[in-house]
């Protein structure tokens, strides 16, 4: 008889281990196959941005994040130089620690930025979703699957027996990563060049506290001969505990194959890039890996849905690839949950493609886009190749000359590194996606035009397929955040004074629904008030109008003014359409 559950996911990356935690909270029978005998020992993806501690933050697991994690103050001072010893080319304050962006950070969310590598964020997902009654069973590798009307048959093999069983699902999810089967089984489509650059990780230990703590960062960029042919642009030293372990990225030609990762060839990188040996070091691991311009056009067929870099394949430039993983699984999960439930039209799933592949689409050329930026710098110092290194001497010279053209080349390389921003502060790109499906009822009116530059600054806004704005609001004089009201796996209707008749429509209908409907309003005499004014300003309705509010805290549907006679009637066309029935 073959193993039964609601949902099979395949992979405990982050989407995979985000998937099972959100699916276990939810109360859906989730199963979790790996092919691996443990959890990632790989600390790959590490930048956690608000928007994904958000998420954690609905599932309760945000204090163990942050408790593990490298804290926001240490993440920001991304240097440009020769080396860690050498000439610095500048700095670019980053992910919010500047001053002057910090505000714009604080605004727009609860949670902070944290550096949470895999290593950290995989086991804490993972066992909240076993915890939460999510079966793991690792060693298992993931075949093949047929699916049909009914729900997914998926064969996999356990790799110490050799024993080959099914699994029967109602769905599939495919989180196996930028080598998922799963989505080569789907035959799903892919756009972009694929493989367009190769680079070496190398994890060691040293104590480099004496090089880099008065100037704290996650990424440490070096321009050295030959660094910016492959690779991410330039070479990096990645922190991954302040300050003695780290992981030295350097690239490497595809189509010649990694170089052989010796004893002598490891030290001689990780000696140019800290322009010293007077340091010791011990290797962890080392492993290639392929810079991928590669992102998938459709990311669902029938009962089997794909999530992470099984449909989005890019750098880890930005930071976006754990962080849109979660997010594609926190937009699907509760979709999986409603369905399984019967609270939903199987229909309701096709709006996970419809909103989540135009992610996909622009967080790989986001990626990709950030490398091709470093590129500014070497053209700020006038060279077109580094690997010439009387001419790189001569333009860094230049650059410390006195005179018209050394302040040229100044002027030049300060504008490179400021244009960095794109990659470093790109609070827009992460906290500005707006969906558009059928689980999204529009009100007629158009996108809020953005006041500053869309990439660089998060604007928040209620219209429909937006993301629930943050405010801080107070209950009992506390402060909770308008985020902390909503989510938990539930509807919720977001109202003020005068809107007493959404609350009663919204009971009645989930009653009669068999849906959860959490009811928020917010004002003088309600169960919150707004002392500071800051969500009056933010939610773009009156007073007595309502926000429909979605699971993963998006914005569904909206009415503008005071519930008329109506209000039960537009709340259940609604919820029909976002739900499907």
């Amino acid at each position: 008889m073959p193993v039964e559950t609601d949902v099979l996911v395949v992979g405990t990356g982050p989407a995979g281990a985000s998937a099972a935690l959100f699916l276990a909270s939810y109360g859906t029978r989730v199963v979790v196959v790996t092919k691996y005998s443990r959890l990632s020992q790989d600390p790959r993806a590490h930048i956690t941005n608000q928007r994904a501690l958000e998420t954690m933050r609905d599932m309760g697991v945000e204090d163990t994040l942050m408790a593990l994690a490298t804290p926001w103050e240490l993440m920001g001072t991304t240097t440009f130089c020769t080396s860690l010893a050498g000439e610095e080319l500048g700095r670019i304050p980053s992910w919010g620690t500047d001053p002057a962006r910090h505000a714009d950070y604080q605004l727009a969310s609860p949670c902070t930025m944290l550096d949470a590598p895999q290593t950290i964020t995989e086991p804490v997902m993972v066992k909240a979703a076993q915890d939460r009654g999510a079966t793991v069973r690792f060693d298992t590798e993931y075949l093949r699957h047929v699916q049909d009307d009914e729900g997914v048959t998926t064969t996999v093999r356990d790799r110490l027996s050799g024993l080959e069983y099914e699994i029967r699902s109602r769905y599939l999810v495919g989180a196996d990563g930028a080598r998922s089967k799963v989505a080569a089984d789907l035959e799903l489509p892919f756009e972009g060049p694929g493989a367009v650059g190769g680079a070496l990780g190398i994890v060691f230990k040293a104590d480099l506290t004496h090089l880099v703590a008065h100037r704290p960062s996650v990424l440490y960029w070096m321009l050295q001969p030959g660094a910016e042919k492959e690779g991410v642009g330039l070479g990096v030293l990645r922190m991954i505990e302040p300050w003695t372990k780290w992981m030295l990225m350097w690239g490497y030609a595809v189509a010649d194959g990694p170089p052989e990762l010796t004893d002598e060839f490891v030290r001689e990188l990780a000696v140019g890039l800290v322009g010293s040996d007077d340091f010791e070091m011990e290797v962890v691991s080392g492993s290639p890996w392929t810079v991928n311009h590669h992102f998938a056009t459709t990311i669902a067929r029938g009962r089997v849905l794909c999530a992470g870099d099984a449909v989005h394949r890019h750098p880890p430039t930005n930071g976006l690839g754990s962080n849109t993983s979660i997010q594609d699984s926190y937009n699907l999960a509760w979709k999986l949950a409603h369905v399984i439930r019967g609270t939903a039209d199987p229909s309701l799933l096709d709006s996970y493609d419809a909103e989540r592949a135009p992610i996909a689409r622009q967080v790989v050329e986001r990626a990709n886009q950030s490398i091709a930026d470093t590129g500014r710098i070497m053209a700020a110092l006038e060279l077109t190749d580094s690997t010439d290194t009387e001419a790189l001497e001569r333009q860094l010279a230049l650059r410390r000359a006195p005179g018209a053209e050394g302040d040229k080349v100044r002027a030049a390389v300060r504008e490179a590194i400021a244009y960095k921003a794109y990659e470093f502060d790109a609070h827009g790109v992460e906290h500005n996606q707006r969906y558009a499906s059928g689980a999204v009822v529009p009100d007629g009116t158009d996108m809020p035009p953005y006041r500053r530059d869309h990439q660089l600054y998060a604007q928040p806004t209620t219209w429909p397929g937006a993301k629930l704005p943050h405010a801080w609001v107070t209950r009992g004089g506390r402060e909770v955040s308008t985020l902390d009201l909503v989510g938990k796996g539930r509807f919720a209707v977001v109202t003020g004074v005068g809107g007493e008749a959404w609350l009663e429509a919204a009971a009645s209908l989930g009653a009669e629904r068999g849906l959860e409907i959490t009811p928020v309003a917010i004002g003088p005499g309600l169960p919150y008030d707004d002392p500071y004014g800051t969500w009056a300003d933010l939610r773009e309705i009156a007073d007595g109008g309502v926000l429909l509010v979605r699971p993963d805290c998006y914005v569904a549907a909206r009415h503008l003014e005071a519930p008329g006679a109506d209000a039960r009637e537009w709340l259940a066309a609604a919820l029909r359409q976002v739900l499907g029935r």
